[in-house]
Formats: structure tokens, C-alpha cells, sequence
């Protein structure tokens, strides 16, 4: 199995709404790319964050944006994200009837392209379109909330993935979403994870560079030992 350098990113759907650009500012030396949850209440029944914050966020951080849509219709606003900046765009197989469409117009507007599969949906029907995306995000809960404990069992869908990009050859960042924490990042990057969606873990620390830091640690001796 071959995995590269892992990657956390912390979520801002933990960070206090109120001092977005502190929060961010206060994992700036430490983070990998900055993960930001956009939900719509119609997707997921939950809303969060929308373009116009992550336009303003762009301004204060020189951190990556990974964004990842919750959101219906992505074929209709993911652009603008690539447009405003963001690094990855991330939306979601069940909301989209042509992924890979969608992913060449990411990459056409300077973002990497990611594909989400959420908690109940298969992934072996998108291993094909793989090639097609950059980053395929796994997600360990069902979408829509912070704070759901992390469901084991759906590390299968990363291990499917990782040794099917590794027969192909795929450059392609496998991410998990959800309950990642120290009890349970190492399991996901011995799973064959590569990049890590922490909200609680990082923005309920003390000190959320020094958590984020204890994560990749984790992670990277998960790693090695894989």
C-alpha cells in the first residue's frame, strides 16, 4: 500500500461562528488545508456557510480551502467556489448525475475536483470515474451534522479505495469525514486514509495547533505501520 504524507484539515463547522477568522488564524501554522462544510437544508437538513463566507475567509488565511458541498444542484454552484479560490471542491455523488462533467468544469475553473460518498451509498459503482478526480472523500458518519460518533465499519469503503487507486496508479487524496479524533484517525489511516476532516477534535482543544499536529502524528505512525 502506498500512501502519501497525510493531510489534516481542520473543519470550521466546530469553530466559533462568531471569530471565524481568529479560528482560522489559530491553526494556520499547523494545518494542511482549511475544511469548510457548506450545507443548504435540503441535501442535508442542517445550513451552514455559503460562498459569500468563504470569500471573505479567502482574504484572512493563506491556508487551502477544502471545500465540501452538502449541498443539492453542485453542478450550479461548485464553480464559484473554484472561482473564489478555493484549492479542492468536493461535492457529492448522490447529488450529482454526472460527476465527471462536474469535475472537468472544477479543474477547467482551477480547483482539484473531489467526489463525496456518503454514509449508506456503495462505492464500488465510482470507482471507475475515479481518474476523473482528485480527491475522493469517504465519509464516517452521515453527512449533515458535526459531532456524530465515528462509524467504523465504513472503513471498508476506504480500503476498496485505496487498493484500487494503487492497482491504477491513481494520484488521488483519500479523505474521511467524521468522528476523527486521536482514538480513532489511526484506525482510518491504517484503512489506507490520506487526508483527515477534524472539527471537535481540533476546535474543542486547548490548543487546536498542538492538536492538530498530535493528529498527523497519529496518523503518520498508522501509516508506517500499514
Amino acid at each position: 500500500m502506498t500512501v502519501p504524507p497525510p493531510i489534516v484539515a481542520p473543519s470550521i463547522l466546530a469553530a466559533d461562528f462568531a471569530r471565524l477568522a481568529e479560528e482560522v488564524r489559530a491553526v494556520e501554522n499547523a494545518a494542511d488545508w482549511l475544511h469548510v462544510d457548506v450545507m443548504d437544508n435540503h441535501f442535508v437538513p442542517n445550513l451552514t456557510i455559503g460562498l459569500p463566507v468563504v470569500q471573505s475567509l479567502r482574504a484572512a488565511t493563506e491556508l487551502p480551502f477544502d471545500v465540501h458541498l452538502m449541498i443539492s444542484d453542485p453542478r450550479r454552484w461548485a464553480p464559484g467556489y473554484a472561482d473564489a479560490g478555493a484549492y479542492n471542491v468536493t461535492f457529492h455523488a448522490e447529488a450529482c448525475d454526472d460527476p465527471v462533467a462536474l469535475a472537468k468544469d472544477l479543474r477547467a475553473a482551477g480547483a482539484k475536483a473531489g467526489l463525496a460518498i456518503d454514509r449508506d451509498t456503495p462505492i464500488e459503482p465510482y470507482l471507475d470515474l475515479l481518474p476523473s478526480f482528485d480527491t475522493l472523500l469517504v465519509m464516517t458518519i452521515k453527512a449533515g451534522f458535526g459531532g456524530q460518533r465515528f462509524i467504523p465499519q465504513l472503513l471498508d469503503k476506504v480500503r476498496t479505495a485505496r487498493r484500487h487507486v494503487d492497482a491504477g496508479h491513481l494520484e488521488l487524496r483519500i479523505e474521511v469525514d467524521g468522528g476523527i479524533a486521536a482514538d480513532t484517525i489511526e484506525q482510518a489511516a491504517a484503512a489506507g486514509a490520506d487526508a483527515f476532516v477534524a472539527g471537535t477534535a481540533v476546535y474543542g482543544a486547548d490548543d487546536p495547533a498542538e492538536a492538530v499536529r498530535r493528529l498527523r502524528q497519529l496518523a503518520e505512525r498508522a501509516a508506517d505501520g500499514s
